[in-house]
């Protein structure tokens, strides 16, 4: 049974930093996809970053502030985010699919995801 759990996340002022984590267990994909998508209350949710094999894909809103990474061993990634802003709040999601993930961004890509960690950014 594949689960992932996030680590990170809280509250921050504008401007400072967060770091997010995602591990994933029971994988069975010899190749995968990982991206971190984001929700604000009444929004829809959105794709943060993507990363497949070291190649790296974000969304125009958090290009040169966020960084995704990925680990060894189990699927991991990291999600670095700097420079925050207050539109950042949301609850911040991992997604997991296999490689064949084509629209990094869309939702319906994905088979797997986590159960959410809070991200606050506070004036």
């Amino acid at each position: 049974q594949v689960q992932l759990m996030e680590s990170g996340g809280g509250s921050v002022q504008t401007g400072g930093s967060l770091s997010l984590s995602c591990v994933v267990s029971g994988n069975t994909y010899r190749q995968w996809s990982m991206a971190w998508f984001r929700q604000a209350p009444g929004e829809e949710r959105e794709g943060v970053a993507f990363i497949r094999d070291g190649d790296t894909e974000y969304a125009d809103f958090v290009r040169g502030r966020f960084t995704i990474s990925q680990g060894s061993g189990e699927p991991t990634s990291h999600l670095q985010m700097n420079s925050l802003k207050p539109e950042a709040a949301a609850t911040y999601y991992c997604a997991f699919g296999d490689s064949g993930v084509e629209i990094w961004g869309d939702v319906s890509g994905y088979n797997y995801w986590g159960q959410g960690t809070q991200v606050t950014v506070t004036s």
